[in-house]
C-alpha cells in the first residue's frame, strides 16, 4: 500500500496537470517539456537578470524545466530571428526590453525580423523607468536646475548614453526637446562606460534604467535628479518626475517583454500569460525583482501589441525627427 503522502503528492500532481491542460498547455507538456527564455544579450546584465528571477518559478507554474539562453548579437536580431522560427508553442520565448522591438526597426533600414509580423506577444514583465543622476557633486539637485544650468551654459551640457538611438539616447533627446534648450549627446559602448565617465566627471549626466544606477545611487556616487516617467518610483519617491518639475513630455520607459513565435495559438499564449501572471505574483519573485528596481506588470497580449505600436510610433518618430543613425 502506498503510503498516504504519496498518494496525496500524486493527486495534487494530477491536479496540476489537469489545470494545465485547462489552461491549454496539453499534458504531454508537463516536466518532460522544455521551455526556453531567450535573452539578445550575454549573462548578467539587467534582462538576463530578470530571464533568471522568473525562470524558477515559470518552471512551476507550466509544470515545463525553464532555461534560459542566451543569444547575443545583432542588436537582438540573433534572438529575435531564432524565436521567430521556433515551433509555435510558446515553449521557446524572447524576452527583450524595447529597443530591440520598438526602436530597431525605425533605426535600422534591414532587420532580420519584423516584430509586427514575426512574433506573438505575451506579456509585458517588467517595467524600467529612466532616471537621470549626474556626479554626486554636481552643482544641481533637480531636473530643473539641471535646465536652468543648460540654459545659462555656453556651451551644451553633456549627457552620456549607453550608445546611439538606445533609450538613454533617445530620453536625452526627449529632454532636450521639453527643455527646449540643446544638450550634447556623447555616446559610448555600453552603460558601464557611460557611467564611469559620469562618475569621474567627464560628462554632466547620463539616463540610465533604474536598477543599473541603484547601486551608485544607494552608494551616494551618482545623484538621481529626475524620474522619466508619469509617476515616482517607490525604491526613490523623493525624487521628482519631470513632469512635476513642469517639464512635460520626458516620459521613458526600458520595459521588457515576452514574445512567441508567430502563429502561437491565442490558447497557448493566453495560458502562458496567466502562467507568467502568477510568476510574478510570487511574493519571492515579486520581491527580488522590485529591490533590483524594476517594477513587474504583466499586461495582457492585446495590451503589450497596443503598447509595442504606441511606442514604436513615438520612439519612429523622434529617430526620424532627429535624423538619427545607428553607429
Amino acid at each position: 500500500m502506498k503510503h498516504p503522502f504519496v498518494r496525496r503528492r500524486h493527486c495534487l500532481q494530477g491536479l496540476a496537470a489537469a489545470a494545465l491542460v485547462a489552461a491549454g498547455i496539453p499534458a504531454r507538456a508537463q516536466q518532460d517539456k522544455i521551455t526556453r527564455i531567450v535573452v539578445a544579450f550575454p549573462p548578467g546584465g539587467p534582462v538576463d537578470f530578470v530571464a533568471r528571477a522568473i525562470a524558477e518559478q515559470l518552471g512551476k507554474e507550466t509544470g515545463h524545466q525553464v532555461i534560459v539562453e542566451n543569444k547575443a548579437g545583432a542588436n537582438g536580431g540573433i534572438a529575435a530571428e531564432y524565436v521567430s522560427r521556433s515551433a509555435p508553442d510558446a515553449q521557446t520565448l524572447w524576452l527583450t526590453s524595447v529597443g530591440a522591438v520598438a526602436i530597431n526597426p525605425s533605426l535600422y533600414e534591414k532587420l532580420m525580423y519584423d516584430p509586427a509580423k514575426d512574433l506573438t506577444p505575451i506579456s509585458l514583465v517588467v517595467r524600467n523607468v529612466e532616471v537621470l543622476v549626474v556626479g554626486a557633486n554636481a552643482p544641481y539637485n533637480t531636473g530643473a536646475e539641471f535646465v536652468a544650468a543648460a540654459k545659462k551654459s555656453k556651451q551644451p551640457l553633456t549627457l552620456a548614453s549607453s550608445g546611439t538611438g538606445s533609450v538613454p539616447h533617445l530620453a536625452m533627446e526627449l529632454l532636450s526637446d521639453a527643455a527646449k534648450t540643446p544638450l550634447l549627446h556623447v555616446p559610448y559602448k555600453g552603460a558601464a562606460p557611460a557611467i564611469t565617465d559620469v562618475l569621474a566627471g567627464h560628462v554632466d549626466g547620463f539616463f540610465g534604467d533604474i536598477p543599473g544606477l541603484l547601486p551608485f545611487i544607494t552608494s551616494r556616487k551618482l545623484k538621481p535628479i529626475g524620474i522619466a516617467a508619469s509617476k515616482r518610483h517607490p525604491l526613490l519617491p523623493e525624487v521628482k518626475t519631470f513632469l512635476e518639475m513642469g517639464i512635460p513630455g520626458v516620459d521613458s520607459d526600458n520595459w521588457y517583454a515576452l514574445f512567441a513565435a508567430k502563429g502561437t495559438p491565442a490558447g497557448v499564449a493566453d495560458a502562458m500569460n496567466q502562467a507568467l501572471r502568477r510568476t510574478l505574483a510570487n511574493e519571492g519573485v515579486k520581491s527580488r525583482l522590485m529591490a533590483s528596481g524594476a517594477e513587474p506588470a504583466p499586461s495582457s497580449p492585446a495590451e503589450l501589441s497596443a503598447l509595442l505600436a504606441r511606442d514604436s510610433a513615438k520612439w519612429g518618430a523622434v529617430v526620424r525627427a532627429k535624423k538619427i543613425k545607428p553607429d
